[in-house]
């Protein structure tokens, strides 16, 4: 069948294997040094992969190609999460002499540098990204960060108090030259973080886009309020 599906630019590829991360499908795999579309049926030609890449490596096409399989997907990754469990798990001796095993988190981190100060300004991985700006802290408070909030958005992190700078201007020019879906804000409940919903709400008028922003507060005690 004719579909839309991904294609990879071997040339440009440099096989950091951030796309094989960002898609959750397991579509894709890193073969000597360069990503490539290993499993096409495992594609769902949403293209996760693309904001991801910070070569500009992966675009769509229209070509003929298998269908989507949702099925085989669902059993590929319950699979991955079974062997990860019993292998990378962590094993607790309970008093009846059961096994209490635990699975290794998985970072969803799509690109890097994350620092607000240390990103550009363009970069590929931005274009219809949803974008999580996050208060350092909130990452140690709220114990499930990257699987509620960091997983398949592109992630700035920042605090105004200790680095001493307005991100205003930072992500003015970032909202103003990307092409970006979302923003979501993930904020202490501390009167400091105030600085960094502030930069980003500044930040988003001044960029003249039309941008939902959704606020997230974390309590001191790591609740959502």
């Amino acid at each position: 069948m004719i579909r839309q599906i991904i294609r990879i630019d071997e040339e440009k590829c440099n096989g950091c294997g951030i796309c094989a991360t960002a898609c959750h499908e397991g579509a894709i795999d890193i073969v000597d040094g360069k990503a490539k579309l290993v499993r096409e049926n495992f594609c769902d030609g949403f293209g996760d992969c693309l904001p991801a890449c910070p070569a500009g490596a992966i675009t769509f096409e229209q070509r003929e190609a298998p269908a989507y399989d949702e099925e085989a997907v669902k059993a590929s990754m319950q699979a991955k999460e079974k062997s990860a469990a019993e292998k990378a798990g962590s094993a607790t001796e309970l008093g009846s002499g059961l096994k209490l095993v635990s699975p290794e988190p998985v970072s969803r981190l799509l690109q890097w540098p994350c620092q607000i100060q240390l990103l550009p300004v363009k970069g590929a991985f931005y274009e219809q990204a949803d974008i999580l700006v996050a208060a350092d802290c909130t990452a140690y408070a709220y114990a499930n960060m990257h699987e509620t909030f960091m997983k398949g958005r592109v992630t700035m992190i920042g605090c105004p108090k200790l680095d001493a700078v307005n991100y205003t201007g930072k992500l003015t020019e970032i909202f103003s030259e990307n092409d970006i879906r979302s923003v979501t804000l993930i904020r202490m409940e501390v009167p400091c973080c105030g600085g960094l919903q502030r930069a980003v709400e500044t930040a988003l008028a001044n960029s003249g886009k039309s941008v939902s922003c959704r606020v997230i507060t974390v309590s001191r005690n790591g609740k959502l309020l």
